[in-house]
């Protein structure tokens, strides 16, 4: 009896499944820690020395005051004086100046009195309504 051996094919394909179990992985992995590190306010504070910014070729900006006593009050940079809100008008009102000019730029000038936390719920508060990008008023020296 003659044993017969067969030569087997080569086979020249990559076997990808282990590739694909890495990949979803990491992919779980990612979405669990990217709402996480996302979680801060993030704030671009002004240089003390900078200049001026150019506003001619742009609508007037809403500015944001938190007086000494932590009320709020609203410029939307019409000409207006600034008039007393409570936090959810302002978020509405700052929504829609957003929604009709979507490059108008939104300022927070607090005094130097308040407690920084009103400024910091200020800006949580903006960022929950969408606006992603607040400047900080202060004062040349």
């Amino acid at each position: 009896m003659a044993k017969r051996t067969r030569r087997r094919k080569v086979m020249a394909e990559i076997n990808v499944v282990p590739y694909i179990d890495v990949t979803l992985v990491l992919l779980i992995i990612f979405m669990i820690t990217a709402p996480l590190i996302q979680s801060g306010v993030e704030v671009d504070l002004p240089q003390a020395n900078a200049n001026p910014v150019d506003t001619e070729n742009m609508p007037p900006p809403v500015i944001i005051t938190v007086s000494k006593t932590g009320e709020y009050f609203i410029d939307l940079g019409q000409g207006a004086d600034e008039e007393a809100v409570a936090a959810e008008e302002l978020l509405i009102l700052t929504r829609a100046v957003r929604k009709n000019k979507p490059s108008t730029q939104i300022y927070i000038r607090g005094d130097k009195a308040v407690e920084y936390g009103k400024v910091v719920t200020v800006m949580a508060a903006l960022k929950k309504a969408g606006i992603e990008k607040v400047g900080l008023m202060t004062e040349k020296f």
